[in-house]
C-alpha cells in the first residue's frame, strides 16, 4: 500500500509540474499542450475510435512478429548454448545485431517488402529474435552442470535431456529473455510505424507520426503516452508475476 501511495504521489507531482509549466507562458501552447489538452486529444480519440483502432492494430503486428522471433529464437538460444562453436557463430551474430538499433532494419525492409505489413513484421522479428537468442542462451549455460550429468546417469538423453531437465531448468531465464524480447519488439515496431506508412491499418506509431506531421503535439503526447502505459502495463500483467513465481519456485531469487 506505501509503495502504491508514494507512487501515486510521484505522478501527481509530475502533472502538477507539467500543468505549471505549461501555463507559464514561455512556451506556446501549440509546441508544449497542458495534460488537460492532451486528455482532451485522448478522449476525442477514443470516442471516436480512433484510438481503439491504432492499439488494434499495433497489437496485432507486435504479437504475430513477437511470436514468430520467439519461435526463431528460443530453439537457436537452446542450441547455442550446446556448442562452442554455434556460441562462437551464432552467438557473436546474434550478440553484434542485437546492438543494432532497430530503425536500421526499416531500410532493408522497405527495400526488400516495399510499403507491406511484411516489412513491419520484419522489423520486429529482427528486433526480437537476437535478443531471445542471447538471453536463452545466458539462461540455458547457467544450469548447473551436475543436472545434466545427474540426468546422463539415470539414462536421459538427447531430446528427452533437453525437454525434461535443461528446458525446465532454465525456465526462470527463459522468461527474462521473453521479456527482453517483448521489449526489443515493442520499440522496434514502433519504429516501423513511424517510417513505414501503409494503408492497411494506422497504428500507434503512425499516429505519432502524422500528429509531427500536422503540429499536433497534444497527439504526439497522447500517443507517446499510451505507448509507455501499454508496454509498462504487458511487463506488469505479463512478465512480472510469471517471472517472480518461477524464480521463488526454482529458488534463483535474491532474497
Amino acid at each position: 500500500m506505501k509503495r502504491i501511495v508514494v507512487a501515486s504521489l510521484f505522478f501527481m507531482a509530475l502533472l502538477g509540474i507539467w500543468s505549471i509549466a505549461s501555463g507559464s507562458g514561455r512556451w506556446s501552447p501549440v509546441l508544449f499542450p497542458s495534460p488537460w489538452s492532451v486528455a482532451k486529444y485522448l478522449q476525442g480519440a477514443l470516442l471516436d475510435g480512433t484510438l481503439v483502432e491504432a492499439i488494434f492494430v499495433t497489437m496485432k503486428r507486435l504479437l504475430v512478429g513477437y511470436a514468430i522471433g520467439l519461435l526463431i529464437g528460443l530453439p537457436l538460444g537452446l542450441l547455442t548454448s550446446s556448442s562452442q562453436m554455434l556460441e562462437d557463430t551464432i552467438g557473436a551474430l546474434a550478440l553484434g545485431l542485437q546492438t543494432l538499433p532497430s530503425v536500421c532494419w526499416v531500410p532493408l525492409a522497405l527495400l526488400w517488402f516495399g510499403q507491406t505489413e511484411g516489412a513491419m513484421l520484419f522489423v520486429v522479428v529482427m528486433g526480437t529474435v537476437w535478443s531471445v537468442i542471447i538471453a536463452t542462451d545466458h539462461g540455458a549455460c547457467t544450469i548447473p552442470p551436475i543436472y545434466a550429468r545427474a540426468a546422463r546417469t539415470m539414462g536421459s538423453q538427447g531430446l528427452h535431456l533437453w525437454t525434461r531437465v535443461m528446458l525446465p531448468a532454465s525456465l526462470p531465464f527463459l522468461v527474462s529473455g521473453m521479456k527482453q524480447g517483448w521489449a526489443f519488439a515493442w520499440r522496434s515496431l514502433m519504429a516501423a510505424e513511424i517510417y513505414v506508412t501503409i494503408l492497411t491499418g494506422f497504428g500507434l506509431g503512425q499516429l505519432l507520426h502524422y500528429g509531427r506531421e500536422l503540429q499536433a503535439m497534444d497527439q504526439v503526447i497522447g500517443a507517446m503516452a499510451m505507448i509507455v502505459l501499454i508496454g509498462s502495463l504487458a511487463d506488469r500483467i505479463l512478465f512480472s508475476p510469471w517471472e517472480r513465481f518461477l524464480h521463488r519456485r526454482w529458488g534463483t531469487n535474491a532474497e
